[in-house]
């Protein structure tokens, strides 16, 4: 399943740095995050629980970039 977010992240720099690390996130299968469009794009697996997928890569996310969020 795939899922489109509005976020908002800082600068390009940053917006690669949350996307490596959500990609590590067990349950996500690939996640891109565009700086230019504040947008992110998250396939999770199979059967997982996206809400609490999504939790942890909001968490992972603001440990890379405190002024990460999620609209």
């Amino acid at each position: 399943m795939k899922k489109t977010f509005k976020i908002e992240v800082d600068c390009a720099n940053c917006a690669s740095l949350v996307e490596e690390a959500i990609k590590k996130v067990e349950g996500v299968k690939d996640a891109l995050v565009v700086f230019v469009t504040q947008k992110m794009k998250i396939e999770f697996e199979e059967g997982v629980d996206t809400e609490a997928v999504m939790a942890e890569v909001v968490r992972v996310a603001h440990k890379v970039e405190p002024d990460f969020c999620v609209l």
